[in-house]
């Protein structure tokens, strides 16, 4: 039987790139974003298309999550794979950023991604197993000026999926949490800033990131291999081990470096 992937954020960056990878092998798919234009556009240029579907919603439409994931398991009768991949990013100082744009963050990089994963738990309860797939960030396990609100919603997806992977073992629910360092997307392009306005440019960090098939040929490895936890980046991936060793240290490092 063809395992089923649902991918999140499927418009654009690592979502795209996921789905043009995973159209490549003998699975189904269902892509899921908030636009549907886009999610059918990209379907058409994908090989395999006729085991592919689109699911568009939004992450932030919480009561929602139950009927969302009905449709997609209706689509092809079960599901293998979450990829909870939707996300925003962020590009302000604390005391630039309005109370409402931590609010967003919380809404969409955290609470969006456990309200669906919750809404399909009893699913992979039932089968007796499935995969939930999280992409969170370097940034989920240390701190940078300019993302604090993004920093906060991605340290919150480790201390939950670790706990739903403890709690659920005995089901047969693998996690597996994914800590891009900086990928060469649009990500820093459509960050939000203090007043919620999108960024609107890119910096050279992001542009001299990770290429973006590179970054997702290592994670749909790692996905498969089932890993807990793993971290994909260049000299930013440093930044994980040195918090273990001096926090002191590592608030150094990252105010030496300027990155913005």
């Amino acid at each position: 039987m063809k395992k089923v992937i649902w991918i999140t954020g499927a418009s654009s960056g690592i979502g795209e790139e996921l789905s043009r990878q995973y159209a490549r092998q003998n699975v189904r798919l269902i892509l899921s974003a908030r636009r549907k234009s886009i999610l059918v556009a990209l379907k058409e240029e994908l090989e395999n298309s006729d085991s592919i579907q689109v699911l568009p919603f939004d992450l932030t439409d919480f009561e929602a999550m139950p009927l969302v994931v009905d449709k997609a398991i209706a689509f092809f009768g079960h599901i293998d794979i979450l990829i909870n991949n939707g996300g925003i990013s962020q590009r302000s100082m604390i005391a630039d950023t309005q109370f409402d744009v931590y609010q967003k963050l919380i809404d969409v990089d955290y609470l969006g991604p456990v309200a669906l994963s919750k809404a399909l738990l009893p699913h992979f309860i039932e089968q007796q197993k499935g995969q939930f797939v999280v992409v969170s960030s370097v940034m989920g396990k240390f701190g940078s000026p300019y993302r604090s609100g993004y920093c906060g919603a991605k340290h919150a997806l480790h201390g939950f999926f670790d706990v739903l992977r403890m709690e659920h073992a005995k089901d047969n629910i693998e996690v597996s949490l994914f800590c891009p360092g900086f990928i060469n997307t649009n990500v820093t392009i459509n960050a939000i800033t203090g007043d919620g306005s999108p960024l609107g440019h890119d910096d050279p960090a992001t542009q001299s990131g990770i290429d973006v098939t590179v970054f997702c040929r290592k994670m749909i490895r790692a996905i498969t291999q089932k890993k807990w936890e793993t971290i994909i980046a260049k000299k930013e991936k440093w930044g994980v081990y040195l918090r273990f060793f001096s926090n002191r240290l590592l608030q150094k490092v990252v105010l030496k470096s300027k990155v913005r």
